[in-house]
């Protein structure tokens, strides 16, 4: 039977209730206070980094100063192919999980307006720019027979798994302008609109010991269904120290999200099941980016960026939800940084390119009571919970045909981490229950179990421009 224990350090039992799903926690970090990084395939084959490079759409990404870098008209589209697998390992068996995705991953057009001043202002440019990723995630952890629940009617059944799934996008629209004083100052602002959706379920399966059939639960307040959107501004600047040298920097503005959920409840004291709806407001932190590069010739170039975050993620408080989240926040999230490395190298017509980027955990280490497969019960301290680092490496070939090129890249991301779930708690009261309910019981647990992540996506990108 599974019994009660603590929650999670320096949290109160109060706020698990409260926050309804661990989930939100990830989507904070992991959604909202993230942004879409994908790009042309000259863009992901760098990993991203291009902050002091600049010289297309895609500096809206990174440092809106890029744009500035530019001489002449350039418009681009790139398919994304992303490929995503999960194995999540509990009680000594392991599961896979695989999904490939086919998308627009990202539109480029930069606009280039040449003056004919006697100044020092060379040229006056537009971007236009729209990045497009996959949210979608499954990942389903195994059950144990020796863990067994003792139901209010006097059935009994083994946990038979969990599965945590969740569909959506995350996309980036971005319009900036940039200018070119003397080929040796670039300075540039952007406008950044950004939409989420999110499907999300949350089910516990057990198995009946007294006949082997198997009973489907749903989390409290699940399924779930967000439609949010953001906006937040930015603005950079780059200088050349050297013909071979330039050095860039750029801040985005926090994101100020309005979050609109349509859920699912049940065994409401005054309503019974249904259906109800709910908005939040969020502002997520304010970035900054350092850049530097170095451009040996026109046939090699290499950039490094660092991005940090100076604020942490934070609800605007209506009810305790949001002030327990606020808390959370305050005590466990650190500020994400990430390290992007990028180089291309160039055999007349062909481009070699290739890059390196590492984003840190946003968590500090939780400690969670927890149930074991073999049904023993314990505290456990872990440095990965929900979300970890994130490692990727990536490369990509191009041709330019003079007015026209076409780019083709690889990126491969790994991440590990714990995954928490089973927990909740039946309370009577619609603000607080988070327990699991079928069409004929509830499953209530005040212990999670843990199950260990591992996920790799494969992502291919190919790229069709035109520069005029």
């Amino acid at each position: 039977m599974l019994k009660k224990s603590l929650v999670l350090m320096s949290v109160s039992a109060a706020f698990y209730a409260q926050a309804q799903d661990v989930s939100i926690l990830r989507n904070t970090a992991d959604v909202y206070s993230s942004t879409p990084m994908v790009g042309s395939s000259k863009f992901n084959a760098m990993a991203g980094a291009n902050g002091a490079l600049g010289g297309d759409a895609n500096s809206l990404l990174t440092n809106p100063a890029g744009l500035g870098v530019a001489i002449s008209g350039e418009v681009s589209g790139t398919l994304s192919i992303a490929g995503n697998k999960n194995k999540s390992t509990w009680a000594g068996s392991t599961i896979d999980y695989s999904k490939t995705t086919t998308d627009l991953g990202n539109i480029g057009a930069v606009m280039s307006f040449p003056l004919m001043t006697e100044t020092g202002w060379k040229f006056i440019n537009i971007g236009i720019n729209y990045s497009n990723q996959s949210l979608d995630n499954y990942v389903e952890s195994p059950g144990s027979n020796d863990v067994i629940k003792d139901f209010s009617d006097g059935k009994s059944a083994s946990f038979a798994g969990h599965a945590y799934n969740r569909y959506g996008n995350l996309s980036k629209t971005s319009f900036g302008v940039g200018a070119n004083y003397n080929h040796n100052l670039y300075i540039g602002a952007g406008l950044n609109f950004f939409n989420a959706s999110i499907d999300q379920y949350d089910t516990a399966a057990f198995k009946s010991l007294a006949d082997g059939s198997m009973e489907y639960f749903d989390r409290q307040n699940t399924p779930m269904f967000e439609r949010s959107s953001g906006f937040s501004a930015t603005v950079g600047v780059i200088g050349k120290l050297s013909p071979n040298f330039r050095i860039g920097g750029a801040i985005e503005t926090p994101t100020f999200w309005r979050i609109d959920r349509d859920y699912r409840f049940y065994n409401d004291p005054e309503f019974g099941d249904g259906t109800a709806s709910e908005s939040r407001d969020l502002t997520t932190p304010l970035k900054a980016t350092v850049s530097a590069a170095f451009v040996a010739s026109k046939n090699f170039s290499l950039n490094v960026d660092y991005t940090l975050g100076l604020t942490r993620p934070k609800y605007q408080v209506v009810t305790g939800t949001e002030s327990d989240l606020n808390s959370f926040f305050k005590d466990n999230y650190k500020n994400l940084s990430e390290v992007r490395v990028g180089a291309e190298y160039r055999v007349k017509q062909f481009r070699l390119r290739g890059g390196y980027s590492f984003t840190s955990n946003p968590f500090d280490a939780l400690t969670v009571s927890q149930v074991n497969p073999d049904a023993s019960t314990s505290d456990n301290s872990y440095s990965n919970m929900m979300l970890n680092s994130r490692n990727l490496a990536s490369f990509g070939l191009g041709y330019d045909f003079k007015s026209f090129y076409i780019d083709a890249s690889y990126q491969y991301v790994t991440s590990k981490y714990s995954n928490p779930f089973l927990r909740g708690i039946e309370t009577g009261n619609p603000a607080t229950d988070t327990a699991y309910y079928s069409d004929n019981r509830i499953m209530s647990s005040d212990y999670f179990a843990v199950s260990e992540v591992k996920n790799n996506r494969n992502n291919f990108f190919i790229t069709f421009g035109w520069k005029f």
